[in-house]
């Protein structure tokens, strides 16, 4: 993983700006909950009325809540009411108040100046429950009889006198007393009662004065509910821009693993690459950094997210009512439960998920390279065979691993709804005891269900990670890829006056964890204006001692030397431009006939290509194309016959103009009148060269200036072809298996 968070280094602000709009995206999901409770609470079941502090309130009213009152309070909150009365105000004045309270008609009014709320609200809550707790033990005569003689001594008792003429009537200390006694008795009441007691008493007092409680209500509500919608499009908002600039930073990050990635391939010598098999190379470079592409958008969107939604949650949980966060605790554990469980079952199968892909890849490419010889061969039956297995195993694993994930939702889902009902039957008992409102329980059931959901995304990405981990250490281990071949730390020059030379001195090669030399004791020297063949039976280290030439081996022991250099102390780069290297296969690209005469040349010019074009004996096949040079070539030259595939071959290596041209057994495909006329031109137009000929027919190499006979590894044969026939056995012997007697005697 640490591969991932090295290449986010580079989108460290698009990350932050991110996780701001995470943070603005978490506290609007979380504010809905709130309001949807305000809603329910205050403006349905309070009648739109959010405070417990009346604004207006007639003056017979109050007058009775200020008998609830000692006198430091009750100047306290008549600073902040205003009387008005018909007999002080004018009869403009006077009228306008009517037009807004149309039924106070000639009654006093108090109107509230709307400041110091909370010392208010708490100055006259207790009133407001005290004066509504005796007009309804009121509505009972003998209830109210009851109270009044328990609360009150006898000789203060007077037959059809209420208990707020009594109190007027009263001594102040005998009238204090007696209010501390009814407070002590209403002590217990919770305040959710008291603040929907407040709200029904207020209610019904503007009720009485003509005030349109409806049109409260109403606005409320709509208040409300465009805060939600709000809340909701900040929320959309954030949540498409965080989706796009994520999904951002994770293509960003795939291209820069992708370029990562090939930039290494690219220096992987043929040892590396037969360690990292072609098809796992693909699957790394394509399916693997998909893997993490994805994996990065959902720590993005959901690993940082969840995280700040679920403490978010439970923090909004315990403001709201803590004495339900156990329900939470069920939830989340029986959540986390059914996950690991889960996850023991389905995680080895994510690990071996990759692998599967790799062996899918691997027979795939395999077929459609061979098709022909499959073809050929009638073979297609078992090598249809050969892939549903491996299409098999790969469909079984990804079948249990769904089949297993199909009952995570369900029981996610079942868990979810028994905590809502769990939450449900808990908090019918504190609304029944007042403890608790019936918004307050929809909104413990929104947050528990949003922190559930945070745990349940957190579970869900930590059952993707694991695959995505292993993505990354297939990545991380190409990424981590030591090339055995490298530039040296201090490059040396090269003898000026050799140019062209090249020079084998000792050599021995082994392939790794070989128990063998390929290649021993090799020393020969190739100078330029001559032709250096190399002959030999299959499997005698031909075309290994080719690749040796441009590094794609390294030796194991003794150096080769280009102009007086060893190799392994010039530059690759340096060592290869040097060279025009055709190898065993032609390989042609994607484009044009004329870019890939030109691949080794920037800017090449018409003349160069058209000039190794003719040398190289394509000429004549270009010009019968419709196109002519411009003639498309399909990816691989599948569009072109094998001959002329090796033509285009060397004649990219004759316009790179090099030092040295290494042929790797590059005419086998070619007729004999087209390899005569080819050597001939080689001879003609490279005759400042130094040409190394690998090839496996006599008739190729009979003109050559020196050839090396290699049998097992070793040099047994090295001179002309007329000295070889003489004095080495093997070269007699493949000549006399391809030449005629008349042939052999002419030599």
């Amino acid at each position: 993983m640490l591969t991932i968070l090295k290449n986010l280094k580079k989108s460290a602000l698009a990350i932050l700006f991110v996780i701001i709009l995470l943070f603005l995206q978490a506290y609007t999901d979380l504010s809905l909950p709130a309001y949807t409770s305000d809603i329910v609470n205050v403006g349905i079941m309070q009648g739109g009325i959010d405070s417990p502090i009346p604004e207006v309130i007639r003056a017979s009213r109050l007058e009775k809540l200020l008998l609830f009152m000692d006198e430091g309070d009750k100047d306290d909150l008549l600073v902040h009411y205003t009387l008005l009365d018909k007999n002080i105000l004018t009869e403009k004045e006077w009228d306008s108040y009517l037009k807004k309270y149309p039924l106070l008609s000639d009654q006093a009014l108090y109107v509230w100046d709307g400041e110091n709320a909370e010392y208010i609200k708490e100055l006259i809550t207790w009133p407001i429950l005290i004066n509504t707790a005796l007009e309804y033990t009121q509505q009972s005569s003998e209830q109210s009889d009851d109270m009044i003689s328990t609360l009150l001594p006898s000789e203060f008792l007077a037959e059809g006198m209420d208990i707020y003429t009594i109190l007027i009537s009263m001594p102040e200390e005998a009238k204090t007393a007696i209010i501390n006694q009814i407070k002590e008795q209403t002590k217990q009441v919770p305040e959710t009662l008291k603040i929907q007691t407040s709200a029904h008493y207020i209610k019904a007092e503007y009720e009485a004065i003509g005030v349109n409680v409806s049109r409260i209500q109403s606005n409320y509500i709509l208040k409300i509910g465009a805060k939600m919608i709000a809340l909701a499009m900040i929320a959309m908002i954030a949540s498409i821009l965080v989706t796009f600039v994520s999904s951002r930073i994770a293509a960003r990050m795939g291209r820069d693993l992708r370029n990562n990635v090939f930039t290494k391939v690219l220096s992987f010598s043929n040892m590396e690459m037969d360690r990292f098999s072609t098809a796992s190379l693909i699957t790394r470079s394509t399916n693997d950094i998909q893997q993490i592409q994805m994996s990065v958008i959902m720590i993005i969107r959901i690993v940082v997210y969840s995280p700040i939604l679920a403490l978010g949650g439970i923090f909004r949980i315990l403001n709201t009512n803590s004495t339900m966060t156990w329900t939470l605790g069920v939830g989340v554990g029986a959540v986390f439960f059914v996950v690991l469980t889960l996850l023991i079952v389905a995680m080895p199968r994510f690990k071996l998920m990759q692998k599967l892909v790799d062996k899918v890849n691997l027979v795939l490419r395999e077929i459609l390279t061979g098709l022909q010889v499959i073809r050929a061969f009638s073979n297609e039956k078992h090598e249809n065979e050969r892939f549903d297995i491996v299409n098999m195993d790969l469909t079984k694993n990804s079948l249990f691993i769904g089949r297993v994930m199909t009952f995570m939702m369900p029981a996610l889902m079942l868990i979810m709804n028994l905590v809502s009902l769990l939450i449900i039957w808990v908090g019918a008992d504190r609304i029944n005891e007042g403890t608790m409102q019936a918004g307050d329980m929809m909104a413990f059931i929104q947050y528990t269900m949003q922190i559930i959901m945070s745990f349940l995304m957190l579970t869900m990405v930590s059952i993707i990670l694991p695959r995505a981990a292993v993505s990354a250490n297939r990545i991380n281990e190409v990424l981590k890829e030591e090339p055995t071949i490298h530039d040296p730390e201090q490059i040396k020059a090269m003898d000026p006056e050799k140019k062209g030379f090249l020079e084998f001195k000792n050599v021995h090669f082994r392939y790794p964890n070989a128990k063998e030399d390929v290649l021993s004791n090799i020393s020969f020297e190739a100078k330029p204006g001559e032709i250096t063949a190399i002959i030999g039976s299959t499997g005698s280290g031909k075309s290994t001692l080719a690749n040796l030439i441009p590094r794609f081996y390294d030796v194991t022991e003794g150096e080769i030397l280009l102009n007086g250099t060893d190799i392994r102390n010039i530059s690759q780069k340096d060592l290869r431009k040097r060279l025009g290297f055709v190898p065993q296969k032609g390989i042609l690209f994607s484009g044009t006939i004329n870019s890939n005469i030109g691949f080794g040349i920037k800017d090449a010019s018409s003349e160069i290509i058209e000039k190794a074009a003719r040398i190289a004996q394509a000429e004549d096949f270009i010009n019968e194309k419709p196109d002519g040079y411009n003639e498309v070539v399909a990816q691989g030259g599948t569009n072109v016959s094998g001959g002329q595939k090796q033509r285009l071959s060397i004649a990219r290596a004759i316009a790179r103009d090099p030092e040295i041209y290494v042929f790797d057994d590059s005419f086998s495909a070619l007729d004999y009148k087209t390899d005569s006329n080819l050597r001939k031109a080689l001879r003609q137009e490279l005759a400042y060269s130094t040409v190394i000929i690998v090839a496996q027919r006599i008739s190729t190499i009979m003109n050559a200036d020196q050839i090396l006979v290699l049998d097992a590894g070793k040099i047994v044969g090295k001179g002309t072809h007329k000295e070889l026939l003489k004095e080495c056995e093997v070269y007699n012997q493949i000549a006399s298996s391809q030449l005629s007697k008349e042939e052999m005697a002419y030599g």
